[in-house]
């Protein structure tokens, strides 16, 4: 298969490559990449990721990434990076292991000698089976598998989740993390604005109004004039072509639609023309304090509507807030967005401290004052201007719906764009963690209670001693009980 060939997918069957449907529709099973069990609708235009299966409908589409290049290539590929690489803890691992495997040979020798000099007969043989009982006994083999084995499962059981770890070091960071800071526009809200409201005046029809004010707004490339238009043609309104059509910047647009003078605009720009908006004023005040900016339209000289579009809130991202919340963390949001906006999103969800209208260096420097304190911050993004607050960040994570810059940048990307990723990464990262301690506490404990065994301290006491074949399966045993008890993340379930 190369770029840009047009592939033809039946229902049941599975999506080779990544591409873009041309033609049809359907339901398509993503849980495999998103970790989400509902199917998502596709349609043309849509993006579609290789690996999916499609449901009931059928649909074709034009490959735009094949081989090397296709999201589940990347995937893995990020997935055997973290698994391969080294967390903090095992950097103390390390060390004591330096230590500990010097002490276990001079352990050894130290038991030779004893059971040379002192032991009964014959001397030389108790001497070399209890010295290599020793260091067999405590062959660190569990301590070794403690911490990759754990990382190994736990960033796979993550990955079946939609959480990808693109680094093995965030497991460890984002369980100490203290403030989660996030981006407004496409993390906290949907990223395409959508008309919200649309109250007409007495004496103008809903539809009709709708109808004129998305022709009119068909001339324009702003993104609220888009979001009028599609919602004008998802109520099946048939939209009119525009005559002497005029954009007055900070003001608003004006035109004739079929016969009938139609002008969309700010208050400044009614008052300009002579139209009263004080009719509004208690629907433009509940909008204010909705965080929303009301546009006003008029019809031949009479207001006729106020409108207002924006960015909506994702249904998750409610319970995502109140789950950090009560896993004691702090919450905050950094946006380019206007204050007002900000506060009004920020009431509404109940976000603990607002930076509002800043660049993206602006972000930066958010973070680093959160940071204050000694406080570990978590960064949530998805855009291009997120990157650099994604690497300022102590760990940042990236929602996958977002830009390949962003998601490069991150050190964590949610693959669904869910909010709810982020608590559970955040413990999924500490149950993989404490499940590393588990695996250090036995493997250590275990070594060193035996070790003394092995020497034959009980000996004098009851003439119990340890043969090298058993400390070989009592070695063993500790490194099975290491690996059960990592496998056990694999039944990590979701918070």
């Amino acid at each position: 298969m190369a770029l840009g060939d047009i592939v033809r997918i039946r229902p049941g069957e599975k999506v080779p490559v990544d591409g873009r449907l041309v033609d049809g529709g359907s339901y398509v099973d993503e849980s495999m990449i998103t970790g989400e069990p509902v199917a998502v609708k596709k349609s043309a235009g849509d993006d579609v990721v290789g690996g999916t299966i499609n449901k009931t409908g059928s649909f074709t589409f034009e490959a735009t990434k094949i081989g090397a290049d296709t999201l589940l290539a990347q995937i893995v590929k990020m997935v055997e990076a973290a698994q391969g690489s080294k967390l903090p803890i095992q950097a103390l691992v390390d060390r004591v292991t330096g230590w500990f495997v010097p002490a276990v040979i001079a352990a050894a020798a130290l038991t030779f000698l004893a059971w040379l000099l002192f032991g009964p007969s014959p001397a030389l043989t108790f001497a070399l089976i209890n010295a290599v009982a020793v260091l067999i006994i405590a062959c660190p083999c569990a301590m070794g598998l403690a911490t990759p084995t754990s990382i190994m499962v736990g960033t796979g059981r993550a990955a079946e989740l939609g959480i990808l770890f693109r680094k093995g070091e965030a497991l460890q960071t984002l369980r100490d993390v203290d403030v989660v800071a996030l981006d407004k526009t496409g993390t906290l809200t949907k990223g395409k604005p959508e008309l919200t409201d649309f109250v007409v005046s007495d004496g103008f029809d809903r539809a009709e109004t709708l109808r004129l004010v998305a022709g009119l707004e068909t001339q324009s490339e702003h993104p609220i004039a888009e979001a009028i238009v599609a919602a004008a043609k998802a109520d099946g309104l048939s939209l009119s072509d525009v005559s002497d059509f005029e954009a007055a910047p900070g003001y608003g647009v004006s035109g004739r639609i079929d016969g009938r003078t139609v002008l969309v605009g700010a208050d400044r720009s009614m008052t300009k023309s002579g139209i009263d908006v004080s009719a509004f004023s208690a629907q433009a005040a509940a909008l204010g304090d909705a965080g929303k900016s009301p546009l006003y339209a008029a019809i031949d000289g009479r207001l006729a509507a106020i409108i207002a579009v924006a960015d909506p809130i994702k249904d998750t991202t409610p319970q995502a807030i109140k789950t950090l919340h009560a896993l004691g963390l702090k919450v905050a949001m950094i946006t380019g967005d206007n204050r007002r906006t900000a506060q009004a999103i920020a009431r509404q969800l109940d976000i603990d401290e607002v930076v509002a209208e800043v660049l993206p260096d602006g972000k930066v420097e958010a973070v680093r004052k959160l940071r204050s304190g000694g406080r570990k911050v978590a960064f949530i993004g998805d855009g291009i201007n997120d990157a650099p607050a994604l690497s300022e960040a102590d760990i940042g994570l990236a929602v996958g719906t977002g830009t390949d810059i962003a998601i490069e940048s991150a050190d964590v990307v949610l693959m669904s764009g869910d909010l709810n990723g982020v608590p559970r990464a955040i413990a999924i990262s500490k149950a993989t963690i404490r499940n590393i301690r588990q695996n250090l506490f036995w493997a250590f404990a275990y070594n060193v209670s035996l070790v003394p065994v092995a020497a034959g301290v009980l000996y004098p006491v009851n003439g119990t001693l340890l043969s090298p074949i058993l400390a070989a399966g009592a070695m063993g045993l500790s490194s099975v009980f290491v690996l059960a008890n990592a496998l056990r993340l694999r039944r990590f379930k979701t918070v």
